[in-house]
């Protein structure tokens, strides 16, 4: 058997499930149907959603190996469900900081110094902690880029997919939009450059994607807001942390004279309670280009981190610096023929809210059903059309979200005083908060009001979770109701609905002797159309089951309800899914609403059969 050697590991011809992860048709050039490039939160969890599906292939990156830098840090409930379904929510939970951990975030002088606010964070609101139950059975967690990855790659390596780093993309070429992909490897151990044939490409590969660019898609830009800089830091604060449990910590020195770049930081925690990672942030009038051709020394960064934790005599290492750009940016599109992009690379912003990693294993979630049904011949290539129409509105509003995030701190600065450039102004307006004045007063009140708002960020349910699609994979043909009104409040409040499109909403569910409660949402998924009705429901299940079997694919099908397949032990299911016992949820294998009626009808295998079909682009 032909073979070819990549970073010195032989890929030959072979089968993981019901895909070759690789074959080499001529000497020199690989042949594999899928090729990913990027090995980060999104290129990696599509190989292991892919992976789950039975699709294996080639998982390339240009890194040397899993990211080196925390970056993102925050996995929210709708990214875990994802992860939740295929085996790794308990890994992530065991790298992760617990949740305790990430009770506030905080507004303060110095790590060791006095506190000038805080507000809870992430779900640990008490007066919502019903609301974020009702949401999902996953918790938010911080679990640092540099232990997700991990987490990911070798669950895809696992999974039959080969992973090789030290691998830059150097181009493709494409035989018509929907032809086979040949693309340039270069290998930087070796030096050696290699093709690879593949049916299918995703360009996972960041910020600076080699794969946009050929593609020339056409981004949305909005002005950025400039460049950051993070500091990763061994600092060891664990005695300080008792009362000051949090995960992201804002700093502020008003009465000192700051280096321009250096003006404030966001002190977020990597591993509790001795690694850090600072986010600076520089002055407004900063000049960007007067730091580029002459960057501050590892001693002045030193300087001032010690003056963000507020102690000279607490040992401080610094092992690492990089900058960032504040981005606004979205692709217009996230796909042409068979080549597709994910996460950073149609979707570029700063990392407020938490959404940047999360929305990369989402968008990687709704393409590998997609794919995988169509490879194994399931559904018409029409299907992923979906893909883009679904994501890249989602990017959208997530780019917009992020940097209004940000935004949204600039009425805190205002009411600490920390914006003037003279040290005079920024002592005499911080000192109002001390006094019993009018002017005080007020400083007070727009202070406390304005770290109540930030809320939308750290308590941003909502925007995390009401995530809607409008494609041809989703059916409206026989949707009757008009759609609820959106919530007071779309960022902090999730609403839940079974409306066609929306993600399903989590029950928790058990048997009529009790045994460990289920979700709704483990229910549903699993690469299966699940079909869930009550009591009266008994045709819909009979529907499931023809419609299954005509067009071939696995619905699964079950009743909900007293003394039915699965008992509604609280209730919750009856008050969240819209429809009457009798009536019916179709979800897709994503645990998106498809379709659902209202209740029962006479044609009811005609009509599931009708819409199954429909979703698959096989009507």
């Amino acid at each position: 058997m032909a073979s070819a050697v990549v970073n010195g590991t032989p890929i030959a011809n072979g089968k993981s499930q019901s895909t070759p992860a690789t074959s080499v048709p001529e000497p020199g050039v690989i042949s594999t149907p899928y090729l990913i490039v990027g090995a980060g939160p999104a290129g990696a969890s599509l190989a292991c959603f892919l992976a789950s599906h039975g699709q294996t292939g080639i998982l390339l990156s240009a890194a040397s190996g899993t990211a080196r830098e925390p970056r993102a840090h925050i996995t929210n409930p709708a990214a875990l469900e994802c992860l939740r379904e295929i085996g790794l929510e308990d890994a992530c939970h065991h790298e992760a900081t617990p949740g305790s951990h990430m009770q506030h975030t905080r507004w303060c002088h110095s790590m060791a110094g006095e506190e000038y606010a805080r507000i809870h964070s992430w779900g640990n609101q008490p007066e919502r902690a019903g609301e974020y139950a009702a949401a999902s059975p996953c918790k938010h967690v911080d679990l640092p880029q540099t232990l997700l990855e991990p987490i990911l790659v070798n669950k895809a390596r696992g999974g039959g997919w080969k992973v090789r780093f030290d691998s830059t993309f150097v181009g493709f070429e494409r035989e018509g939009e929907d032809g086979e992909i040949t693309s340039t490897i270069k290998d930087e151990l070796s030096g050696v450059t290699y093709r690879i044939k593949s049916k299918y490409l995703f360009g996972c590969d960041g910020a600076r994607s080699p794969i946009m660019r050929q593609l020339d898609i056409p981004l949305k830009k909005e002005p950025g807001q400039g460049l950051a800089i993070n500091i990763q830091i061994k600092v060891d604060l664990e005695k300080y942390m008792t009362h000051r449990t949090g995960n992201l910590h804002w700093i502020f020195t008003p009465e000192i004279e700051h280096p321009p770049w250096g003006w404030t930081c966001i002190f977020r925690l990597v591993k509790a309670w001795d690694e850090w990672l600072a986010i600076v942030l520089p002055s407004p009038e900063w000049d960007m280009e007067a730091y580029k051709k002459n960057p501050p020394s590892n001693e002045e960064y030193l300087k001032r981190v010690r003056q963000f934790v507020g102690n000279d005599d607490i040992p401080v290492e610094i092992l690492d610096v990089s900058k960032w750009y504040i981005n606004e940016i979205v692709a217009e599109k996230y796909s042409s023929g068979n080549i597709f992009c994910l996460g950073d690379a149609v979707h570029r912003h700063p990392p407020f809210n938490g959404l940047g990693s999360n929305t990369c294993v989402q968008d990687a979630y709704n393409l590998a059903w997609k794919v995988a049904y169509v490879e194994k011949g399931l559904a018409d290539k029409k299907l992923l059309e979906s893909y883009s129409a679904e994501r890249q509105p989602i990017g959208e509003g997530v780019i917009r979200r992020a940097n209004q995030g940000l935004r949204d701190h600039i009425a805190v600065w205002e009411a600490l005083g920390v914006l003037p450039k003279e040290v005079e102004e920024r002592k005499r307006q911080f000192g109002e908060l001390s006094q019993a004045t009018a002017a005080g007063k007020e400083r007070r009140k727009k202070l406390q009001e304005a770290v109540a708002y930030t809320a939308h960020e750290f308590g941003g349910i909502g925007v995390e979770m009401n995530q809607r699609y409008d494609s041809g994979a989703v059916v409206m043909t026989y949707e009757k109701s008009a759609r609820r009104a959106a919530p007071e409040d779309p960022v902090l409040q999730y609403q839940l609905s079974t409306y066609p499109g929306s993600r399903l909403p989590h029950a928790w569910l058990n048997s009529r002797v009790p045994v460990e409660p289920i979700s709704t949402i483990d229910v549903a998924g699993h690469g299966a159309f699940c079909l869930l009705t009550g009591i009266g429901g008994g045709a819909w299940k009979e529907a499931a089951k023809k419609a299954g079997e005509k067009l071939g694919v696995d619905v699964k099908a079950y009743s909900i309800g007293w003394n039915q397949d699965w008992e509604d032990v609280y209730g919750d299911w009856a008050n969240r899914r819209e429809v009457d016992e009798d009536g019916v949820i179709l979800c897709r294998p994503d645990r998106t609403v498809a379709w659902r009626s209202m209740g029962p009808r006479q044609d009811a295998a005609e009509v599931v059969e009708r819409v199954i079909g429909k979703v698959l682009g096989r009507a």
